[in-house]
């Protein structure tokens, strides 16, 4: 289990709920949150069937305004070898330990979709984006802020900004630092759609996936990182290989009895 004083998970109803604690320092991201991240993606991992979706979300004014820099300057050689433990990997894997706490998300199966407000600023922007939605309140503020510390965006965003917005949007976003507000983001593609209040949106979304088949869901989110963009051969047979598996099991039939008794109830 993460340490509930950076992340907290609660699953109810096949919805996880996990969100972000540290909200008195606007959820930013310290040694121990990158750690608590990271154990959070490996426990719903684990959970299997039990969770059929993510509500990824933070305490406080903030969803996540990135990385704590203090934490990581502090105590001299302290802070540099903290940063170090960020660019190990797990064997195996390509993603580094920091990469893996915004990219683990897109790993697994089930979808995941983040309520945002307040700051969600470097690391908290690519936190965000490697949820399958984004739903924000009026008052969000997003920015690649990285350049202002001499750094470059390093936690995934080189996979999932382009699909997104367009390439060039994306270089000016990064070669400058500029904060977007909800209204920008969500017209240039940052943000799923805008609500008077994110989490109760998001938490419904979540709540109506939830009610869906579990093995539909996990297919389509599978189909839309593997094959959505890809050219015919790759993608066709990855839909017709998901759609054979699925055709027929007593989950799709229950899905089908479901439907119709639903549109009888409509029509009548």
């Amino acid at each position: 289990m993460p340490n509930p004083e950076r992340v907290r998970i609660d699953v109810a109803g096949g919805i996880a709920d996990v969100r972000l604690t540290r909200g008195d320092k606007h959820n930013g991201l310290d040694w121990a949150m990158f750690e608590a991240l990271g154990e959070a993606i490996d426990d719903i991992a684990a959970a299997g069937s039990a969770v059929r979706v993510v509500l990824l979300s933070g305490e406080g004014p903030s969803f996540c305004a990135g990385l704590d820099f203090k934490s990581f300057m502090a105590g001299g050689t302290a802070g540099a070898d903290l940063a170090a433990r960020g660019f190990a990997h797990r064997d195996g894997e390509v993603a580094n330990l920091a990469q893996r706490t915004t990219l683990g998300w897109r790993a697994l199966p089930v979808p995941v979709v983040a309520a945002l407000r307040g700051a969600c600023f470097g690391g908290g922007l690519q936190l965000a984006l490697a949820a399958d939605l984004r739903i924000a309140d009026h008052s969000v503020r997003m920015a690649i802020m990285e350049v202002r510390y001499g750094l470059v965006p390093d936690m995934g965003l080189s996979q999932t900004i382009v699909p997104l917005v367009r390439p060039d949007i994306a270089r000016e976003l990064a070669y400058t630092g500029r904060i977007l507000d909800a209204q920008e983001a969500l017209a240039i593609g940052l943000v799923t759609r805008i609500a008077d209040d994110a989490l109760a949106a998001a938490r419904s979304v979540a709540e109506e996936i939830a009610a869906h088949s579990p093995e539909a869901i996990r297919g389509i989110k599978r189909l839309s990182y593997e094959a959505w963009g890809r050219p015919p051969a790759e993608a066709l047979p990855l839909e017709a290989e998901l759609q054979h598996s699925l055709f027929g099991t007593p989950a799709q039939l229950e899905a089908v009895r479901r439907a119709l008794i639903g549109r009888a109830t409509s029509s009548s």
